[in-house]
């Protein structure tokens, strides 16, 4: 299995910088964040697009750029937590200066377009980083505590084990090894660029909002024409919300469409896994070392 870097782990005091790179953020929604944050015993910085906003961004590229190049050359902020996703990381990703992040890796938390960022450093340096609900999942009436102890839990560094649901369609599996994936839209625009991730041996998860069943049909045949869903240790597929089809129908709900690209591999596939764009979006470190066990998935680093 891999052997990549881990950030250190945080402990009570330190500081988890905000910031959003991509998608505008209202203030007010952040207010939930920030508290359970402070609860936590940590100290926030925030960063000086949030509550901003440039047409469909939090900011030009570069304000987004330079807020969050400020937080990674913070030796003081420990963890980077994203506000949103939204839109516009890929827009500023090679414009990156990572050599104070390299030196002094810290978490990076985020999901949905922060996918971009996650796989980048994975791909590029080798950096672990963690997919994760960002300040709308600490919204009290969208709050899953569950998924929200699981971010703690992966600061802090204790192990996380989550049970993975029964479904009429899983394909069941013992199997150990390094976890990548996110956004399906992402992961399918990022193929052949510097921050496309290695699937071979992985354990590869995706979810996806608001697409089109024919669009994800489409991103699922990227997948598998570029080789990237051929030598997985397993698939685990999480939510597919609020997706589209057109007036005829497309015929497939989203996990027949992914069913139909891996029936005939061996490897274990597992539905419904709690990730993606809903409640129940648990923390997954993305290049760490996880297992497959009597269907559960545990973290081994």
């Amino acid at each position: 299995m891999n052997k990549s870097t881990i950030p250190p782990y945080l402990k009570r005091g330190d500081t988890i910088g905000i910031t959003c790179p991509a998608g505008a953020l209202s203030m007010t929604t952040l207010d939930d964040m920030c508290q359970q944050l402070s609860n936590w015993g940590f100290k926030i910085k925030l960063g000086h697009t949030l509550g901003t906003s440039y047409y469909k961004f939090s900011g030009s590229d570069s304000e987004r750029l330079n807020d969050l190049q400020s937080m990674l050359d913070d030796d003081d902020v420990k963890a980077i937590l994203f506000g949103r996703g939204g839109y516009g990381l890929v827009r500023i990703i090679d414009q990156i200066d990572f050599t104070s992040f390299i030196k002094s890796p810290k978490w990076l938390v985020g999901f949905s377009d922060i996918t971009c960022l996650l796989s980048h450093v994975h791909t590029q340096y080798n950096i672990v980083s963690m997919h994760a609900h960002m300040s709308g999942g600490y919204v009290i009436s969208q709050k899953d505590e569950a998924s929200t102890q699981s971010i703690y839990d992966t600061l802090v560094g204790m192990s996380t084990t989550y049970i993975l649901p029964e479904h009429t369609m899983n394909r069941t599996g013992n199997i150990a090894g390094t976890i990548v994936g996110g956004n399906l839209a992402l992961l399918s625009d990022l193929i052949g660029t510097k921050s496309d991730i290695d699937t071979n041996d992985k354990i590869l998860f995706i979810e996806d909002i608001g697409e089109y069943l024919y669009n994800i049909d489409r991103m699922l045949w990227q997948l598998k024409r570029a080789g990237k869903l051929s030598n997985l240790k397993a698939l685990l597929v999480g939510g597919f919300t609020d997706t589209l089809d057109n007036e005829t129908p497309f015929g497939m709900n989203p996990y027949e469409i992914v069913w139909e690209k891996v029936q005939g591999y061996a490897y274990p596939v597992y539905f419904d896994v709690p990730v993606g764009h809903q409640v129940r979006n648990v923390a997954l470190k993305i290049g760490a070392n996880y297992q497959i066990e009597n269907n559960v998935l545990i973290s081994l680093s």
